[in-house]
């Protein structure tokens, strides 16, 4: 098997050289399209024209690939770079009915340290909270670069009005939240109104500013790799930072061949823009072995220019647990026993 993953250079990402143009098997090329979002979305007919006119997704070429770039092998050294890599991509999550402030506090504590024995250990990206829980992290984080992202707009199913998910934006940005997970509503962009989500989206993006938005597809209600490709591309055009899969609620969540999709289109706006915008996958995702596929995908599709918590993150709870015991192992040659990492 070919080695596929090999460690990006150390040049900040200002300086790193935009994404090259390349044919892969199971991409489908779009043409250059009017890339102004005011021109593409001034009506709701002109943004079906453009959302309708990219190219269809050969499905199972798509799956294909995405299993092909499962196969790959990275050498050791790459290995141990990809575990500490995941680590700091992750946005630590804990959307449960029953957090308390306690609890949250408790993974702001691990997300600062993951590792207490290991100082080495790389912090995570950031914390994912309820906005009612945003100022406790934002106090427990106080001082370290970890982000406090919040989910909004009626998460996890994006159906309320406007006015109400604005004024949950607002909750959470003016608890101190410096990323905000905005969830679609799925129901408007499967009835063809696409003009509504993005005006939404475009709310929303205006409302957080300066927090970054991550706008959830929830891809597993979407039904094809076809409504994937065109909610990536709704997102993309009406602002989003990132482009996120799901809302960890519903299986499926994330995929190979939905990752396959959204990565795609992160790369072929960032080639006709010049503006590079993040993807990331949450849900579903609990074992190394998935996390450094997934970075082998991003390497692969997107190029080395994503390889970094600014254009790629993990939205997980389970993951960490697995990436320090596989992270240990490669240190010391055996594996630790179920209770050295925490169980939260």
């Amino acid at each position: 098997m070919t080695d596929v993953l090999t460690v990006p250079s150390a040049r900040p990402q200002s300086q790193q050289s935009p994404p090259s143009p390349q044919n892969s098997p199971g991409e489908t090329r779009i043409g250059t399209p009017p890339w102004s979002a005011a021109d593409a979305a001034r009506d709701n007919a002109s943004l079906r024209r453009f959302l309708h006119g990219l190219p269809g997704v050969d499905q199972a070429g798509a799956e294909s690939r995405a299993a092909g770039l499962a196969t790959r092998s990275i050498k050791t050294t790459a290995k141990a770079w990809a575990i500490t890599t995941s680590i700091s991509m992750i946005d630590l999550t804990s959307l449960e009915g029953a957090d308390t402030p306690a609890r949250v506090r408790s993974l702001c504590a691990r997300a600062m340290r993951p590792d207490l024995s290991r100082p080495d250990t790389p912090m995570v990206a950031a914390v994912c909270v309820y906005p009612d829980l945003v100022a406790t992290a934002v106090d427990a984080l106080r001082g370290s670069p970890v982000g406090v992202a919040s989910v909004a707009t009626a998460f996890p199913s994006g159906r309320a009005s406007l006015a109400t998910k604005l004024a949950d934006v607002r909750d959470a940005v003016a608890a101190g939240a410096n990323e905000i997970d905005m969830v679609i509503d799925r129901g408007a962009f499967l009835a063809g109104r696409y003009t509504e989500v993005f005006n939404e989206i475009l709310a929303v993006k205006t409302e957080c500013s300066p927090a970054h938005l991550k706008v959830i597809l929830e891809t597993g209600e979407l039904g094809t790799l076809d409504h994937v490709r065109r909610a990536s591309w709704l997102a993309l055009l009406a602002g989003g930072d990132f482009i996120k899969t799901s809302t960890g609620k519903i299986s499926p969540a994330a995929t190979p061949p939905v990752a396959l999709v959204m990565l795609q289109a992160a790369k072929n706006f960032a080639e006709m823009t010049g503006q590079a915008r993040g993807v990331k996958l949450a849900g579903g995702i609990r074992t190394t072995k998935e996390a450094v596929r997934y970075l082998v995908m991003v390497n692969e599709v997107a190029g080395s220019t994503w390889l970094t918590p600014d254009l790629f993150r993990f939205g997980a709870s389970s993951l960490l647990n697995d990436l320090l015991l596989q992270w240990h192992k490669l240190k010391t040659g055996a594996y630790d026993g179920p209770d050295y990492v925490a169980v939260d």
